[in-house]
């Protein structure tokens, strides 16, 4: 693993150079070659400490990237309602965050349901635990973890991704380490902003590496929706506001068929 200080991750982000990634797959018991239109870049690897102090420091803000970077309204919503959710079920919050999707959850899954939440970031669980305690909600269990090394103590109903997978310098680890926490026939969503597609996204480009090397950290260049294809049948994407957000989606299979390698 490279480990960087603030100053010296901002320099290596500066001088990006893509180079493909790779994705091994193995499906029923098959070496399977790269997912098409795999196209990632070799971005630096970071430290969990200083994942953990650039969200402590911005953490106050989340609601202001949300209203400057024009997410479309109810897209939260949007996201926790493809979850298919029921009174009762048992949901996990990846990268929770200060818990921006607990109203939505919780009003899925009701007061006999139990939300859990993983984040890396105390200062993002600080205003998670404030939430709730404002709130009186009982049922949402917040831990501070890698989600890489994240176990739930229960079989899952459904898992959401919200504006965090990017940000995880060992994503698939980490869906896989979900996934095999997900009950057959649980939901898999994630909800995401992305580079839009041809002109728009070329101009948007050097922007995006600048805002995510300076604040969120996240890899702007890596295909979730790719990665999430491959676990489940019924995959489901949609795109919003000219393909710069997306939501997808869909159901693990009653046997499990696919592995990151």
């Amino acid at each position: 693993m490279r480990h960087h200080s603030d100053r010296s991750l901002c320099k290596e982000l500066d001088h990006l150079n893509l180079v493909p990634s790779s994705v091994m797959l193995h499906l029923d018991g098959k070496r399977l070659a790269e997912l098409p239109d795999e196209t990632a870049c070799e971005w630096p690897i970071v430290e969990r400490d200083l994942i953990g102090q650039r969200y402590n420091r911005i953490a106050g803000l989340i609601p202001l990237f949300d209203w400057a970077l024009f997410m479309p309204r109810r897209l939260r919503k949007r996201a926790v309602d493809q979850l298919s959710l029921r009174r009762g079920d048992l949901i996990l919050d990846v990268g929770c965050g200060t818990g921006r999707n607990f109203r939505f959850l919780r009003e899925a899954v009701g007061a006999e349901g139990r939300i859990y939440g993983v984040d890396l970031s105390d200062g993002m669980l600080r205003k998670a635990r404030k939430l709730c305690l404002r709130k009186q909600w009982t049922n949402i269990v917040l831990t501070k973890a890698d989600a890489a090394d994240y176990a739930c103590p229960e079989l899952l109903d459904g898992a959401l991704f919200s504006f965090s997978y990017n940000t995880m310098p060992y994503h698939r680890s980490v869906l896989l380490q979900v996934w095999n926490q997900l009950r057959p026939g649980g939901r898999l969503v994630i909800v995401d902003a992305k580079l839009p597609n041809g002109l728009l996204g070329r101009l948007v480009m050097p922007f995006a590496i600048w805002l995510m090397k300076r604040t969120l950290l996240g890899n702007p260049f890596i295909r979730p929706w790719q990665h999430h294809a491959a676990l489940v049948d019924d995959f489901r994407m949609e795109e919003f506001r000219f393909g710069s957000y997306y939501i997808c989606c869909g159901t693990k299979p009653a046997r499990d068929r696919i592995c990151f390698e």
